[in-house]
């Protein structure tokens, strides 16, 4: 087998290269919903090239097993690509991270039972030092991804609470645990004994659970991003283990760029990415704001109220939520947008870096709805036009509307950069019911404020009758 990278012939070397430039033009195609579609097209064409390159020079399988495990996966894949509904990505996505976390520990593994195979055994039949290290760091960085992915997948699929599950003595618990791994792999460098393998990859999945068992709902976008961080890092080190350059291209990639769109959420919440470690948004006090709300005065209008206003605005701002996904209103909002601009208004959509489950989760949606990629706008794009807004639409948003996050400093989302809808002339609110709040369990202001108005129903048939009303 060939265990040196120098054995490759360099036609092969120079289709990794390939391989790595396209993943990388990928990257940068889906940065934005305009170059998507090329995005996918350069990484599908990317992995193509890595695949072939690496059956045709490693003696991988039989070519009967390789094409009945490739039809396998094709069908399971085009099924699930076929049933799933936009608003269930993120949970898609936190399954595919735990397939690859899961695959990054059986390789490891695999490997670990038959290093000859593999290309990292010693003369003496022993694992290779430095083969050690990135098989260790491959299976505990893999096992974590596994089980903190089922755990966000349970959360998100609604399998498990969405709220915080605050474990007593909980970081003591994770300290110990990350030392222990930590402490194991430094050993595993002097012992391959088997107890030493297995057992730090068994706390691995153990601190997987853990970890995500405490985030909260609020926090799922970053933590969406961390796993995908955290897949790659795992894949690249297994890609040091099978000698695969365009595995640790790859991994180097996903991990990287997890690793700055997690910061970037992070950002956009005010928040350290210990914080989110950490959880708990939002746990303390939520009851009692929830509470305490229905008491104070607030309007309610309806379907024709917000048609009648809408209709006679310059210019109208959406701003989507979660809420909006839930209920499926995308299609529905965007007919609403094309009759508004029938009679003249001009329409934008207003999208928040950590609205919906996981990062881009509400311009998917809305690309899904065909609502032109021109009038979808970053907060940092959009934030100055509220003053200049007759009425800022909000549908299924919560806490990126709140404005306590710049006023009210005991807040727990104060910081948080928001969306300035309370400057809008009218704000129409859509909600199911005056008595919830958002994921951080905390009441919004701007219910009360004297510019609102809130549309109480079901956000798709609240969409709807509006649309008639026009």
């Amino acid at each position: 087998m060939p265990n040196e990278a120098h054995l490759l012939p360099a036609w092969a070397l120079l289709a990794y290269l390939a391989a790595g430039v396209l993943f990388i033009l990928a990257l940068r195609g889906l940065s934005s919903p305009a170059t998507a579609r090329a995005g996918n097209r350069y990484g599908i064409l990317g992995m193509a090239i890595a695949v072939a390159t690496t059956l045709i020079t490693h003696e991988v399988a039989s070519l009967v097993e390789i094409a009945v495990a490739v039809v396998i996966g094709a069908v399971i894949g085009l099924v699930i690509a076929r049933r799933i509904a936009m608003t269930a990505m993120p949970q898609l996505v936190a399954a595919f991270h735990s397939l690859v976390g899961l695959a990054a520990v059986c390789v490891a593994a695999a490997a670990y039972v038959n290093p000859v195979a593999f290309g990292i055994a010693a003369a003496d039949g022993s694992i290779l030092g430095v083969s050690r290290v990135e098989m260790s760091l491959g299976s505990a960085i893999g096992a974590i991804t596994f089980s903190g992915s089922v755990i966000a997948f349970l959360k998100l699929n609604g399998n498990m609470s969405g709220s915080p599950i605050l474990l007593p003595t909980r970081h003591v618990l994770n300290g110990l645990i990350l030392l222990g791994i930590l402490g194991l792999i430094g050993y595993f460098l002097r012992d391959q004994s088997p107890w030493v393998f297995w057992t730090l990859t068994g706390l691995a999945f153990a601190i997987g659970f853990l970890l995500i068992i405490p985030i909260g709902g609020a926090d799922m976008p970053v933590v969406v991003s961390m796993l995908n961080s955290y897949s790659g890092w795992a894949a690249a080190a297994m890609g040091f283990t099978l000698h695969n350059t365009a595995m640790i291209i790859t991994g180097a990639l996903v991990g990287s760029s997890g690793a700055i769109l997690s910061y970037i959420m992070c950002r956009a919440m005010n928040r350290s990415f210990i914080g989110v470690i950490s959880g708990g948004f939002g746990a303390a006090d939520g009851a009692g704001a929830a509470a305490a709300k229905t008491d104070r005065p607030w309007k309610r209008g309806s379907a024709e109220d917000a048609a009648f206003l809408m209709k006679e605005a310059n210019q109208v701002i959406v701003i989507p939520g979660y809420g909006m996904a839930v209920a499926q209103a995308q299609h529905a909002l965007r007919e609403m947008g094309d009759k508004l601009k029938e009679h003249g208004v001009k329409v934008k959509y207003a999208i928040h870096p950590v609205a919906g489950r996981m990062p881009g989760h509400m311009n998917v949606l809305l690309a899904e709805a065909s609502v032109p990629y021109d009038e979808v706008f970053e907060l940092d794009d959009i934030n100055s036009e509220f003053a200049q807004t007759d009425v800022a639409f909000v549908i299924g948003a919560n806490d990126v509307v709140n404005p306590a996050a710049k006023t009210d400093k005991s807040s727990p989302i104060y910081g948080m950069p928001v969306f300035d809808v309370q400057k809008a002339k009218t704000v129409f609110f859509v909600k199911r019911s005056m008595g919830g709040v958002g994921y951080s369990g905390i009441d919004n202001e701007l219910f009360y404020m004297d510019q609102t108005i809130m549309l109480l129903a079901d956000a798709k048939k609240m969409v709807e009758d509006i649309v008639k009303a026009l």
